[in-house]
């Protein structure tokens, strides 16, 4: 018999093998796909030699996750690259604001009127963030703070809605980047939380950067199933479970996975009953021929380049897609330029290019159009360097990963209480009813992204039990 079983090869369910077989237990993964990698991949999506990140491409909560930190994954393969800007926001008149590994240029950025009050934001957590980033990271009950007064420190300025926080700004540039960064979780920037959620990604920039993976995301998950088979680990592709007897015996059984796919195969009922799904996305991966004809400088320079022109056009797209059931007219977009930092994913003088807008749960129409209207706002001639281009709604999402229910990249709405307290109100999030039966997905604390916390802090809950029987 396994001591463990672990269900979904995604950037959890593979951090959760790895820790379980580090502490000598003996563990089998299966992946429905005939891939591991689920939110961490790379494919050839458009023509050939143009090397896609279907999911995740930008990665500042990779680099700075204590659960790959901890991990030898360089000796694997993994090697983070970095563009000379992290991120840059352009606005319509050409300018830009920055997030840059420095400190100080992000705050000259933002104008004269909020540089202070930027400075004064991030000082108080940038020297304590590796500690700061273990403690929010792994809550609840897995690890004792080790830092309990800055991480109060960090809730009272980060708890309150986004709105709250911005309003120490003067100015729309401060206002509009911060906006932008909340966004990356697809709730309404007046949520509860919403202001951590800013604060964090500001942070993780001025720590390590905002960095891709040589190759592609997927070198995150081919280092974590190379790591794992060395440790004594099977990996088993092109395996859809549909039960539990699906399985070989185990002690247990840890599912990345979504919690009504877990409740369906697990026999839960109606355990997750309550769990709610989120905006989906609508994407879109590029071949270009150059470039993107950025009119604002930096954005050239940058890694990620979120595109809105202000907080309130931002605040309105993320209305539409998440509480009004509408594509937005002008949708908010995360775009990634891997070839800026890596050559290698394009042939000579090519490159790849990625984004995303946010749509309602489920929608299956097509955003291409309002797209490109957005980036010639701020690209013009965009649309004249597109060699080819690859588009997924939220069905196709689903499609390829059972985990995007409705398109939602998340795995689970990232609003309200749900932001923190998921997949339920639990001091026990990983567990479930079957006491051999634990989730490790995004679904779980801290969430969505490609970090391995997840997987890292259920393998936790795993091998406790483990040890009690």
């Amino acid at each position: 018999m396994l001591d463990a079983v672990v269900v979904g090869a995604g950037p959890n369910g593979l951090t959760a093998a790895v820790e379980l077989a580090r502490r000598g237990f003996s563990v089998a993964l299966f992946e429905a796909r005939d891939t591991i990698g689920g939110g961490a991949r790379t494919e050839e999506l458009t023509l050939p030699g143009f090397r896609h990140d279907p999911c995740s491409a930008a990665h500042p909560l990779g680099i700075n996750s204590p659960a790959f930190r901890a991990l030898p994954l360089e000796r694997y393969g993994l090697q983070w690259l970095h563009a000379e800007l992290p991120m840059a926001h352009p606005f319509p008149d050409g300018t830009a604001a920055v997030l840059s590994r420095s400190v100080g240029e992000t705050a000259a950025s933002l104008g004269a009127r909020d540089a202070g009050a930027y400075r004064r934001l991030v000082a108080p957590f940038l020297h304590r963030w590796d500690t700061l980033a273990r403690d929010f990271m792994s809550l609840p009950l897995t690890a004792l703070p080790r830092d309990p007064l800055t991480l109060a420190r960090f809730g009272l300025v980060g708890l309150p809605p986004s709105t709250w926080l911005t309003r120490r700004f003067r100015d729309e540039r401060a206002k509009t980047l911060f906006a932008g960064l909340v966004a990356h979780v697809m709730a309404p920037l007046n949520g509860f939380a919403t202001g951590a959620v800013g604060l964090v990604f500001a942070l993780a920039a001025h720590a390590r950067g905002w960095p891709v993976a040589r190759g592609g995301s997927q070198s995150i998950s081919d280092a974590l199933a190379a790591y794992l088979l060395d440790l004594g680990g099977t990996i088993h592709t092109d395996y859809e479970v549909k039960r539990l007897d699906d399985l070989p015996p185990a002690r247990a059984y840890v599912f990345d996975t979504s919690p009504t796919a877990l409740a369906r195969i697990a026999g839960l009922g109606r355990f997750y009953e309550n769990y709610r799904y989120g905006a989906g996305v609508f994407k879109i991966d590029y071949a270009l021929d150059g470039p993107v004809p950025w009119a604002a400088e930096e954005a050239r320079r940058a890694g990620t380049v979120q595109i809105g022109a202000d907080s309130a056009e931002i605040g309105t797209a993320l209305r539409a897609a998440s509480r009004e059931g509408r594509p937005p007219g002008r949708p908010f977009m995360i775009t990634v330029q891997p070839s800026v930092a890596d050559p290698s994913r394009a042939p000579a003088g090519k490159q790849v290019f990625w984004t995303y807008a946010h749509v309602p749960n489920g929608w299956t129409g097509d955003l291409t159009d309002a797209i490109e209207r957005q980036l010639e706002r701020f690209a013009p001639g965009f649309r004249d360097r597109v060699l080819a281009r690859a588009t997924a709604g939220p069905p196709e999402l689903a499609a390829r990963n059972a985990n995007y229910v409705g398109g939602d990249i998340g795995a689970g709405a990232a609003s309200g209480l749900q932001l923190m307290l998921r997949p339920r109100l639990s001091l026990f999030p990983y567990s479930t009813p079957h006491p051999a039966v634990f989730i490790c997905s995004s679904a779980t604390p801290p969430g969505p992204g490609v970090h391995g916390m997840s997987g890292h802090n259920a393998a936790k809950a795993v091998w406790r039990r483990l040890r009690q029987t």
